[in-house]
């Protein structure tokens, strides 16, 4: 099984295919044809294999569950759907949208952590330099001078020697450690733990959360849009979201519908990590008997809130960021600046 490919690669993929169904060319064909502007020799090699698999008599769907890290369930059972109907060309098109809708989701995400993350690169960058090249040699430079030095001057002295003496193994260890953790949240006993982790961190564990829920109202709402039913929908969703948490509640979810309980009452369930707003939209669409709307237009509010979350994210860090950086390039300059202009207004006098 090959590996996975990037969301804007599928999504150029669904939506070309799209076109060229739309335009009578046969499937195997199309994918023939895809497969040699493929923009890795990977995805080259997946959709030679469907185009196999095609040509021996599966059908598209079946040819695309043998390559689950690149399309996953929610793909493949709207794909099937459409084969099923006769509406294959319309199922690509709303896929190729919603995969338009996930990416453009993704990089909301990943935009409100790129500014702090780069800033904190930098300034551990720049801080690193500075420890390893310049602050060794200020403890002789300072360790010469006859006189009392400043608090500032003797904290800086310390981390001066500290790293003099344990600069690299320092770096070094950080960066194995830093490692290790990666390897340890992979572990699937571990994966759960760090799952729930995330989402209690401050600023990042919401904004996690506003996407799985934009996703699990979206996924779901076309789902049951397309005519699947609800408790095979909430089968692949849970399959579907990146948390591992979440896919846990909506697993729960699946398995209490079973038991005829309804999806507004288990969504609002105590300690239910679905807030009021989806189980107040989920009870009036069933209601109304227009659930999967009440869900797209939850997972349109989430969306939006994401993107109004991001911006002020985005204000807030900016000024905490400069004022932490400000004080450290401050620290530092007090430091060296202080005994030096004892030193000099010793030797006026």
């Amino acid at each position: 099984m090959l590996s996975s490919i990037s969301n804007s690669g599928k999504l150029l993929f669904t939506k070309h295919l799209s076109t060229m169904i739309k335009s009578g060319i046969p499937i195997a064909e199309a994918l023939s044809s895809l497969a040699s502007y493929a923009g890795t020799p990977n995805f080259r090699k997946i959709l030679e294999s469907i185009v196999a698999n095609i040509e021996n008599g599966k059908t598209l769907a079946q040819s695309l569950k043998q390559h689950p890290k690149v399309f996953n369930n929610l793909f493949v059972s709207l794909i099937e759907i459409g084969e099923e109907s006769g509406t294959l060309e319309e199922s690509l098109e709303f896929l190729s949208l919603q995969l338009a809708k996930d990416y453009a989701l993704k990089k909301k995400i990943q935009g409100a952590l790129m500014y702090p993350m780069l800033v904190f690169l930098t300034t551990f960058g720049m801080g690193g330099f500075i420890a390893l090249f310049i602050l060794p040699k200020l403890v002789d430079f300072f360790s010469a001078f006859d006189i009392e030095l400043p608090l500032a001057t003797k904290i800086l002295l310390f981390i001066a020697q500290f790293m003099k003496n344990y600069g690299l193994f320092s770096i070094l260890f950080l960066a194995i450690l830093f490692v290790i953790l990666i390897l340890i949240s992979k572990i699937p006993k571990v994966k759960p733990f760090y799952h729930a982790l995330l989402l209690k961190i401050p600023f990042i564990g919401k904004l996690i959360s506003y996407g799985q829920l934009a996703q699990f109202s979206r996924n779901l709402g076309i789902l049951l849009k397309s005519g699947v039913p609800i408790n095979h929908s909430l089968e692949v969703i849970a399959n579907v979201l990146s948390n591992l948490k979440y896919q846990e509640d909506v697993k729960n979810i699946a398995r209490n519908l079973l038991k005829g309980k309804n999806i507004s009452s288990l969504l609002s369930k105590k300690n239910s990590r679905f807030p009021p707003l989806i189980s107040e939209m989920v009870s009036v669409g069933e209601k109304t008997g227009k659930l999967d709307e009440s869900l797209l237009y939850v997972s349109a509010f989430y969306e939006e809130e994401i993107d109004s979350y991001v911006k002020n994210l985005t204000t807030l860090l900016e000024p905490v960021l400069l004022i932490i950086v400000g004080l450290t390039v401050g620290f530092i300059a007090l430091a060296i600046i202080s005994p030096i202009y004892e030193l000099t207004g010793s030797i006026r006098k």
